[in-house]
């Protein structure tokens, strides 16, 4: 089993990063053996679709779950599509969210928790709550 993280740096120690397609590194993490792979996310710099892009590297490395801060709606359906479990408003250290995972303190969302483009400083509505678009 593997998850990935979204995260500032490219170690354990490093913070969640709340962005999710616009994130720094991606941490691909064994929760079991905490061995990891860290892979620069090129959505940082993309001028558009980050999310989607981000979602789809990730469905294409077989993990069962995201950790992440935010996601949009449609980074969210792409990962729905692929089974992969979405966990937002993870904060804190890499480390840290992966042992709350495994002991089973995170719980999967039911949807996406902002409004799109909400990485590049737009869409600041957070749909939680809000009865989504």
């Amino acid at each position: 089993m593997r998850i990935a993280v979204t995260a500032s740096s490219p170690t354990l120690d490093a913070d969640i990063d709340p962005r999710f397609g616009r994130c720094q590194y991606l941490i691909f993490v064994d929760p079991d053996t905490m061995s990891f792979e860290a892979v620069n996310n090129a959505g940082v710099a993309a001028s558009g679709g980050a999310g989607i892009s981000t979602a789809q590297l990730i469905a294409g490395k077989g993990v069962e779950a995201v950790l992440t801060g935010n996601c949009g709606p449609n980074a969210y359906q792409v990962l729905s599509a692929a089974g992969i479990k979405v966990i937002t408003g993870v904060s804190g250290k890499v480390r840290d969210a992966v042992q709350s995972y495994k002991s089973g303190k995170l719980q999967a969302s039911s949807q996406p928790n902002v409004a799109g483009h909400f990485g590049l400083g737009m869409g600041r509505g957070v749909r939680r709550g809000m009865g989504g678009r």
